[in-house]
């Protein structure tokens, strides 16, 4: 607890111990009646200061143990703030935010009512960092009795601030792609035909095809019966998700100026990894099947089998808000190596990675043969800047762009060789704008329950 002087008391000083002092000197005779009165002033003003902690013995601040918020959001903090004498009191209060969440006011007064010992009020934010942040202290400050006097303590607070990536603009594109499909719909539809469940027996029918029959079923029953299959209803959908070192450079501002608020925070590749598995998450979700999560940097970080349900897609938002980018490279042998041996049955897995680096692109393609037999993979990346093809760029000027271009443009034919040789693997590779990553994600999950691939 700190007890700092107010203009009061400057003020004061400025009025009668100046004054008087000069009166004093200027005549003998006075001097005692001017030492009188600046005596009077410091005892006056010693004993404010001595009671001036009393101001704000009882008080306390209580923060919510776990707030929840999106970034780039506007959202608020509960504060309560705790007056055990139950006196009116006139209070400063401020909360130490971390450097992750902003708050367009730093300090706020609050009026405590007479007779009522808890009060409370929201404190705005914004936070525009995602993760796990604190609140470890509040500052509440107050004047003293007579005003010359400003004391101050320090309150320490227990307040976990968790950030979660902002799905409003990839809901929205969600549910217009959603609309745009009539033969998919909202909701899992079920279908009989070739699919690979069993679903009943019934009488053979001519035309019914030999694999199509049971023979042990028609052995025991005298006559031809046939196997009916239905499409899967509870396939397995993986994001991998890669947290390594490209997963932390930046996506231009121009890129998110579609659904950006004002004031929003830079956003990085791995921002957007995240926010699309989430939104491919919900999707799944709507169709009946079951998601998981898998992240990796030089090592596998983060495994979530495939489950559904809202527990299970809250426990997934949990595992990827606090995921940061890790200055390493990637490490596919191990990651090749454990997904073949954690995942038995065929999954569908979508790769959320950055592969313009020739050598990760060959690490990559040298380690996919241990699991593209096995399963459905589909490897996707957002386009960085500048890669593209030389003339589809007309915003050239100088030689120095066209330089800037040419090289954009050998990286671009890179990634097209190696789109062909992951083809050849039955891998499709996906070079995609930032502001449709979401929607084609979702496209090309789409396609593959309508092809019943899986």
């Amino acid at each position: 607890m700190s007890v700092t002087p107010e203009n009061r008391l400057l003020f004061w000083f400025g009025a009668i111990v100046v004054p008087f002092a000069l009166v004093g000197a200027a005549e003998p005779g006075a001097w005692s009646i001017s030492i009188a009165i600046i005596a009077v002033l410091a005892i006056i003003v010693i004993l404010d200061a001595l009671q001036a902690p009393r101001r704000l013995a009882g008080i306390d601040v209580s923060l919510p143990l776990v707030a929840r918020m999106s970034r780039n959001r506007p959202a608020r903090v509960e504060v309560r703030v705790r007056n055990l004498a139950r006196t009116a009191a006139h209070l400063r209060l401020a909360l130490a935010f971390p450097s992750g969440i902003e708050s367009p006011q730093e300090h706020t007064t609050v009026i405590l009512p007479e007779n009522t010992e808890w009060s409370q009020f929201s404190w705005p934010c914004v936070p525009i960092a995602r993760g796990r942040h604190a609140i470890t202290a509040a500052y509440v400050g107050t004047s003293s009795r007579l005003g010359f006097w400003s004391v101050r303590k320090r309150v320490e607070t227990q307040s976990e601030l968790r950030v979660y990536p902002n799905l409003s603009r990839d809901r929205r594109e969600l549910a217009a792609l959603f609309l745009h499909r009539s033969g998919i719909g909202l909701h899992a539809q079920r279908q009989i035909g070739r699919g690979r469940d069993f679903e009943k027996l019934r009488e053979y029918i001519p035309g019914d095809g030999y694999d199509e029959i049971h023979w042990k079923a028609t052995a025991k029953r005298g006559h031809p019966i046939t196997k009916v299959f239905q499409i899967e209803r509870t396939q397995e959908v993986y994001v991998v998700i890669d947290a390594a070192r490209l997963s932390g450079r930046q996506i231009p501002e121009q890129a998110l100026a579609e659904g950006k608020i004002v004031g929003a925070s830079p956003t990085t590749t791995l921002d957007r990894f995240i926010t699309v598995a989430l939104t491919l998450g919900l999707a799944t979700e709507q169709q009946g099947d079951l998601f998981g999560l898998l992240s990796f940097s030089n090592k596998v970080d983060n495994f979530v089998r495939a489950r559904n349900g809202k527990a299970h897609y809250s426990a997934c938002r949990d595992v990827l808000y606090r995921l940061q980018s890790q200055e390493v490279s990637p490490d596919f042998d191990e990651v090749f190596t454990f997904i073949r041996l954690r995942l038995r049955h065929r999954a569908l897995l979508i790769f959320l990675t950055a592969l313009d680096d020739p050598v990760l692109a060959e690490s990559f393609v040298r380690n996919i043969e241990l699991i593209y037999r096995q399963h459905i993979v589909l490897v996707n990346m957002v386009q960085p800047p500048g890669i593209g093809r030389l003339f589809s760029d007309p915003q050239v000027s100088s030689m120095d762009d066209l330089y800037r271009r040419l090289g954009g443009h050998l990286q671009w034919q890179n990634l097209r060789e190696l789109q062909k040789v992951l083809e050849r693997r039955g891998v499709r590779f996906g070079l995609l704008k930032n502001e449709r990553l979401s929607a084609e994600l979702v496209s090309q999950y789409l396609d593959v329950k309508r092809r019943q691939a899986l």
